[in-house]
């Protein structure tokens, strides 16, 4: 049975499961390919996640919320990266049953992981130690992360990308989550399964998702995409109004592109997927403006 069906049975085992570790280990990518569909945007860039994602995932032996969260990054000097610092512990403090500790082992260890592991070593509930990039045999410094083993309750080797032993990760999920007489969300009450994302704050999240693709160095970080309009103009066809915000006139013109190329291919691959996932036809009026502030709103 898929992530996407309702099962009519109680729930047997249910709970919370929230994932930590260092930017770009591959968090967000797993958290889509468990769930079967694509919750959280994803980019070879750190800060691609900036808040965290709720996603549902659901079949006869129970529910799970998966909480997709930011990197952690060992120094935040900037305001949007200090914000997502602080983002990315959120759900620690609330009800999480189980985390997810994923590292990249093709990924020396370094101070950046020591300060997830001495926020690991905290967290008050059991640890899935998930080993993630085994599909990549070199390099790999998987010797350094041996002693992680010890210090969790379950390890499991993954490749999220290729899906390779997501099946076996459910299961060793589901068997250390708390039995349940009651689901703990109601599917029919949310924009399943991205369980805590509105129509519009996913829509700009695809849009920023293109602009980390299609920029590059500083350019992404100084970011973010606000949709001010979403216009149902038939049965088939859906209006959105949208801005791309940075921080600085030049950032404005690299975004913009020469002739306006950068900025209408942006808006062209966020269309089509947007056409994808919703099965109509879109019509994005995606504009660049400069708003210095806008850091100060990552709420």
């Amino acid at each position: 049975m898929s992530s996407a069906t309702q099962s009519n049975s109680v729930p047997k085992r249910s709970g919370t499961v929230a994932l930590i570790g260092r930017p770009n280990v591959g968090k967000s990518t797993l958290v889509n390919n468990l769930i079967g569909q694509k919750v959280a945007i994803t980019s070879p860039k750190p800060q691609t996640t900036r808040f965290p994602i709720e996603g549902l995932y659901q079949d006869e032996r129970g529910q799970i919320i998966f909480i997709d969260t930011p990197g952690i990054f060992l120094k935040a000097k900037d305001p949007v990266s200090k914000r997502v610092n602080e983002k990315a512990l959120e759900p620690f403090n609330k009800d999480v049953d189980l985390a997810l500790y994923l590292i990249d082992h093709t990924r020396k260890r370094d101070f950046e992981e020591a300060k997830v592991v001495g926020i690991t070593r905290k967290l008050n509930i059991p640890k899935v130690l998930v080993i993630n990039k085994i599909d990549v045999t070199e390099p790999t410094y998987r010797a350094q992360y041996r002693f992680l083993e010890e210090e969790c309750d379950a390890v499991v080797e993954i490749s999220a990308l290729n899906r390779t032993h997501l099946k076996t990760l459910l299961e060793t999920i589901f068997t250390m989550l708390p039995e349940r007489d009651q689901p703990i969300v109601d599917a029919n009450l949310y924009p399943y399964p991205a369980i805590n994302l509105d129509s519009r704050t996913f829509i700009a999240e695809i849009i920023r998702e293109k602009v980390f693709l299609r920029t590059r160095k500083e350019v992404p970080y100084t970011t973010t995409a606000v949709v001010d309009n979403v216009i149902e103009r038939d049965a088939n066809t859906t209006y959105i109004q949208a801005r791309v915000l940075t921080t600085d006139d030049t950032y404005k013109k690299m975004l913009i592109g020469a002739g306006g190329r950068r900025i209408k291919e942006i808006g062209t691959m966020a269309r089509k997927e947007l056409e994808t996932a919703t099965n109509r036809k879109i019509y994005l009026d995606l504009t660049v403006e400069t708003d210095r502030h806008w850091p100060e709103t990552l709420g």
